[in-house]
């Protein structure tokens, strides 16, 4: 392996170090251990007693709700360092997303060149959006970490087919859709990939369409094995066909709200509703003033909608007449509105999950454009947004540099980008498994002219070659 010179080590390690500063800042000041984080705890707590559940007056029921990728790793991180000890699951997030940092910069270093590398590890290691989440027991850092897994793992598998590299790519892809439902999107991006890169790749050898098929094949076949004894243990004790989790994060039987969440699609654009609104349906009273005049095609609905919501606070449930009367209300709205249901509405929302200023996190005003109401925090949140829009226009501008492995960047960012696009509420968060593409993209922009041929070394010391598979 071709030595790194001692300058490149040392920004490296000044990029990690900074990078380890930074979130250590975020698990000080801004800890996050509210909602979701909770309801994975309390499953991994009941998991190590037996049960894959939920803690309810009664007792732990068992549930399917969540995948058991996210609480596995905190019942392993409860084991070893103490129930319900979270700081310690946020320093090891904290070791975890550094490491993406190095997987990211170790892709673009086989596929552009060294310099690029090194700016992408240090636009990853101070990228504030991802290191945030780093502070709180959520999905984000470790599925991030799968992704630049992946991609790094497929730039390997491409240079030299083997059986530990397709089992490792296998093993991203499981992780990734064990973390998260949507996590199977990687293994629909990038299975395709395998077979037209290898057929036509700059990175290694040019493999017959049989082998790159096979390639494939057994790659997408190995991640799917985790997800049979999920399967069957769903089948088991709910008699119901699960291999996911369901998309309404509820339990067999549960009421999930259809009319209210259609009627949230039929007007919901932006995370401040989602958070006043949304993920109060059910629990809290609603107050007709959080809703935007989008939400009113005249006058006339505006009372209809008010009568609705003063019943609703009445008891604050969503009864299933209540619902009925919420689906009612979503179908007038969607008539003679197709448009803006199917095409405008869906694009807002994903617009304002890539451009929204990510301070989701921070513990700072939901309503951050009301400057009249907190100036600096107005200005705070347009310098956010301000650096995030320079991510995304860095990535465009490496996008038109036409890198190695473009077409499995971008269809996994299409790919998600259309899910998320089908959503009721939006959560600046879901997109940001898409940052290790667009740090690469990014720092390809800024990195200068690709190095001619094969790509040399990656940032860490490499494993030994694996045995070629048979063809």
């Amino acid at each position: 392996m071709r030595a790194l010179p001692i300058r490149h080590w040392i920004w490296i390690l000044l990029a990690l170090a900074a990078g380890a500063a930074l979130r250590l800042y975020f698990i000080h000041a801004y800890p996050a251990l509210e909602g979701d984080p909770l309801i994975y705890g309390d499953i991994a707590k009941n998991w190590l007693h037996g049960v894959f559940g939920i803690t309810h007056v009664n007792g732990v029921r068992p549930t399917l709700l969540r995948l058991p990728g996210y609480p596995l790793f905190l019942a392993v991180c409860f084991s070893i360092f103490g129930v319900e000890h979270y700081r310690a699951v946020m320093y090891l997030q904290v070791a975890i997303d550094l490491a993406s940092c190095l997987l990211i910069a170790g892709f673009v270093r086989r596929i552009w060149n060294s310099r690029a590398a090194l700016i992408a590890l240090w636009l990853a290691a101070l990228c504030p959006f991802t290191a945030n989440y780093t502070a709180t027991p959520l999905t984000e850092t470790l599925s991030i970490f799968c992704i630049a897994w992946a991609y790094y793992t497929l730039v390997r598998l491409l240079e030299r087919p083997g059986w530990r590299t397709l089992v490792a790519l296998a093993i991203a892809f499981s992780y990734a859709t064990l973390l998260r439902p949507d996590g199977a999107l990687l293994a629909v991006a990038l299975c395709p990939a395998i077979v037209l890169y290898s057929r036509q790749s700059s990175l290694g050898p040019t493999l017959p369409l049989p082998r790159a098929l096979k390639l494939a094949f057994v790659c997408g076949l190995l991640s799917i094995l985790p997800f049979i004894p999920w399967t069957l243990r769903n089948w088991h004790t709910f008699h119901v066909f699960q291999p996911l989790a369901p998309r309404y994060a509820a339990d067999p039987g549960e009421f999930t709200a259809p009319g209210f969440n259609r009627w949230t699609k039929t007007w919901c654009v932006e995370f401040a509703s989602t958070e006043e609104i949304y993920w109060n349906g059910n629990t809290s009273a609603l107050d007709i003033n959080d809703l935007p005049a989008r939400a009113f095609d005249g006058p006339a609905e505006y009372q209809q909608t008010k009568r609705l919501l003063d019943d609703y606070n009445l008891v604050s449930t969503l009864t299933p007449q209540i619902d009925a009367r919420f689906a009612a209300l979503a179908a007038q709205r969607i008539r003679g509105h197709w448009l803006r249901y199917y095409l405008q509405l869906p694009l807002a929302r994903l617009a304002d999950m890539w451009l929204r200023p990510r301070t989701e996190m921070l513990w700072i005003e939901i309503r951050w454009w009301e400057y009249s109401q907190h100036n600096a925090v107005t200005e705070f949140a347009a310098a956010y947004a301000a650096l995030n829009l320079i991510y995304l226009l860095l990535a465009l501008a490496g996008v038109f540099r036409r890198p190695p492995l473009l077409g499995a960047m971008l269809a996994y960012v299409v790919l998600r980008s259309l899910l998320l696009a089908t959503l009721e509420a939006p959560e600046p968060r879901y997109t940001l498994e898409c940052f290790p593409i667009v740090i690469a993209l990014a720092a390809i922009a800024l990195g200068g002219r690709r190095r001619a041929g094969l790509v040399d070394q990656p940032l860490a010391t490499s494993a030994p070659p694996a045995s070629s598979m048979s063809s």
